[in-house]
């Protein structure tokens, strides 16, 4: 077989094993990732308990980029310190080496098993975390394929002279080494994988222990640029701290391992003399000796890195996404938390909107309408951004939850932005026709109307509230608001027809005003209703399908 195909072999062993890592990480995600979410949210009070969750949480996810994701949403939100924030990913390092340990022996004799196992649990299991289980297993099988494959394709060409040439080149020089490995695991996106493949080199002695060191640094640097490269551009520069912090560490440790490789590769190598062992105690150390360097002046570091990454006080741009982080998008419980947060700021701008509106409505002020005009373009441009970043989401990661979870904000955000067009198109109307009259509502209309607004923004963040924690009992409160809004219409028709069978028209008119915006608020109220209550009803089966009575 010609050295061309062998590295096509290669290639093909390597996808390999970065698809069984995937397979791994997107199985554990579907199966516990909530979990997973809140039992680090829980630790993030104490330093030392948010560096154990690390740990605990990227044990079982094998991604720190993961684990950084959903400590960065934390912290951009406010909801946790910086310095537990980072206590966290020094975790998360010390996480991603455990399953390094475990394949540094050679346990390919499993592999056949556990994809037995797999497909089995996949295809035979009723219930969603069996399959989510069965995936796991198959992804640990095929790992493991992919690792004794490479060393079987590695062994007759350990002493060809075009490979010895390629990698002799590399071996010679250690930062050479370490911008390979950084640009490749940051191509690769998996840590686990590329130092899982820098063991398998070693063991064969295919890349000289000394060599081989050298690319576990890069490997453990490469993993720290994903979430800096990739995050929301423009963003906050706030939200980038904690990668920023993380890639910081990562910087350090690597100047320092090259400061004393030299003497560090000979005794390690006297210490540990199995290659592949040593490669992945290597590893392990470098990140534990990190914990231990920078865990006691994280506050310091902290703080160095509020000043070199301070807070915007205010975004240029309204319309602008503040939390659809692109770099979340392959780790849906993440990137679904960041969506909601999102269209929580849908309910801002409707407010916003809506007390415009009521200026416009009730006063005198001709500016407030092209205010609301700027601001629905914010919500449209708001609704369409989220639209987009959902519909970015891996549906290979998304479990049947993050699916409905989905539709659920697609539903919300889809309403709010009808409720706007409302807004925008009708209200809008009635106040340029009311103006452009000079007509002026008596006070006993505008009162009225004053508080029909006010209890629709008052609905309006009842709507929001329902959907964050969807509470039945609220929602059926939000759901009877149908039957108020129903009456208040009602009421205002039998008042116009009594004002037209009066033959008053300036009555009749105002009145005619009067129900027209009554109309129109009470379908926004219906689209609040049905963005925020009706799921939550329908999903605990307390929604009729039709208010019809049976003919029969």
């Amino acid at each position: 077989m010609g050295f061309p195909v062998t590295l096509l072999d290669l290639a093909g062993a390597v996808a390999l094993l970065l698809w069984g890592v995937r397979m791994v990480q997107t199985g554990v995600q579907r199966a516990f990732g909530a979990r997973l979410r809140a039992l680090l949210g829980g630790a993030l009070r104490v330093p030392f308990a948010a560096l154990l969750a690390g740990v605990a949480v990227t044990a079982v996810l094998q991604s720190s980029t993961a684990t950084g994701l959903m400590v960065t949403g934390f912290a951009a939100g406010g909801l946790v310190d910086l310095v537990p924030a980072l206590a966290v990913m020094l975790g998360a390092n010390i996480g991603t080496t455990l399953l390094v340990q475990v394949f540094s022996v050679d346990l390919s004799i499993a592999a056949p098993a556990l994809v037995l196992i797999g497909v089995l649990a996949f295809r035979r299991g009723a219930v969603t975390r069996s399959r989510d289980l069965g995936r796991v297993a198959i992804g640990l099988g095929l790992m493991l394929l992919a690792l004794r494959q490479l060393l079987d394709l590695v062994t007759p060409y350990e002493d060809a002279p075009s490979l010895r040439l390629l990698l002799g080149a590399i071996a010679t020089d250690p930062l050479l080494d370490v911008l390979v490995a950084a640009g490749l695991t940051w191509a690769a996106h998996s840590s686990v994988a590329m130092v899982l493949l820098i063991v398998s080199l070693a063991a064969r002695g295919t890349v000289p222990p000394h060599a081989a060191f050298a690319l576990v640094l890069g490997a453990n640097l490469g993993t720290a640029l994903n979430p800096l490269l990739e995050g929301t551009p423009g963003g906050d520069p706030a939200a980038r701290r904690v990668a920023a912090g993380n890639l910081g560490t990562r910087l350090f440790g690597v100047v320092l391992g090259l400061a004393v490789l030299s003497w560090l590769g000979p005794w390690l190598v006297t210490v540990e003399p199995v290659p592949a062992r040593a490669v992945a105690d290597l590893h392990t150390g470098f990140n534990l000796l990190l914990a231990l360097l920078f865990f006691p002046v994280l506050g310091p570091y902290a703080r160095l890195l509020r000043r070199l990454f301070p807070a915007r006080l205010a975004p240029a741009d309204p319309a602008r996404p503040l939390y659809l982080d692109t770099a979340a998008q392959e780790t849906p419980v993440v990137a679904l938390a960041a969506a909601s947060r999102e269209v929580l700021r849908l309910a801002d701008v409707l407010e916003a909107m809506m007390l415009a509106a009521r200026d416009a409505l009730l006063g005198e002020d001709r500016k407030r309408i092209a205010e609301v005009r700027r601001v629905d373009d914010v919500l449209d441009r708001l609704n369409a951004a989220i639209k987009r970043y959902l519909s970015g989401l891996d549906a290979a990661a998304l479990s049947e939850g993050d699916q409905h979870r989905i539709v659920a904000l697609l539903a919300f955000s889809t309403h709010l932005e009808n409720a706007g067009d409302v807004v925008e198109r009708d209200l809008l109307d009635h106040a340029a026709r009311r103006l452009k009259r000079g007509q002026v509502p008596d006070g006993a209309v505008a009162a009225e109307l004053g508080d029909v607004i006010a209890r629709l923004i008052a609905n309006l963040r009842t709507a929001a509230a329902v959907f964050i924690s969807e509470d039945a009992r609220a929602a059926r409160m939000l759901a009877a608001e149908k039957e108020r809004f129903r009456a208040l219409e009602a009421a205002a028709m039998e008042a116009h027809f009594a004002a037209v069978r009066a033959g008053d028209p300036a009555a009749g008119e105002t009145s005619a005003w009067r129900l027209d915006v009554l109309g129109d608020l009470k379908r926004i109220n219906d689209h609040l209703v049905a963005a925020a209550a009706y799921p939550v009803l329908e999903s605990q089966g307390a929604l009729l399908p039709t208010r019809l009575r049976d003919a029969s």
